[in-house]
């Protein structure tokens, strides 16, 4: 079940970016910037400096998901491994760690904006704070809708 959860924060944003915007995709990204407003507490000023900083990163992770997507198309009708050869496996493999590798460039990109934008970095660190646990949050709404299934 843990593995579901986990691919479903791997997959679904890249196939919401492949089908468009949506608007249960809306809601989740108005409900994150509530999140992250009231968890941050910015002034006016650190705002106009966090909030330019957080747009472009998450367009770079957007762009970085709908390009896994792309990539994975060949192999969607896959459903086991044994069907598939020692390359593709070694293929998919390289895929994914060149995926993480990117993810994490990103991630440290931002984080080196965000620390040199003059924010204080106690904000920073309630900023990756609040992206854990708005996850957190999302999960478990995620999993209050399954059981009402």
């Amino acid at each position: 079940m843990k593995n579901l959860f986990i691919a479903l924060f791997i997959f679904l944003p890249g196939l919401a970016l492949a089908q468009g915007p949506r608007q249960g995709d809306e809601k989740i990204e108005a409900a994150k910037i509530t999140f992250f407003t009231q968890k941050l507490d910015l002034s006016a000023e650190e705002a106009k400096i966090f909030w330019p900083i957080y747009n472009d990163y998450q367009k770079e992770q957007n762009a970085l998901r709908k390009d896994r997507m792309k990539k994975m198309i060949s192999f969607r009708k896959v459903t086991e491994i044994d069907d598939l050869s020692d390359s593709d496996i070694q293929m998919l493999i390289a895929g994914d760690f060149d995926y993480k590798q990117r993810d994490l460039n990103i991630e440290k990109k931002y984080y080196a904006k965000l620390k040199s934008s003059g924010l204080p970095i106690k904000l920073i660190g309630k900023f990756y704070r609040a992206q854990e646990a708005f996850k957190k949050e999302l999960l478990a709404r995620f999993r209050g809708g399954q059981n009402k299934h």
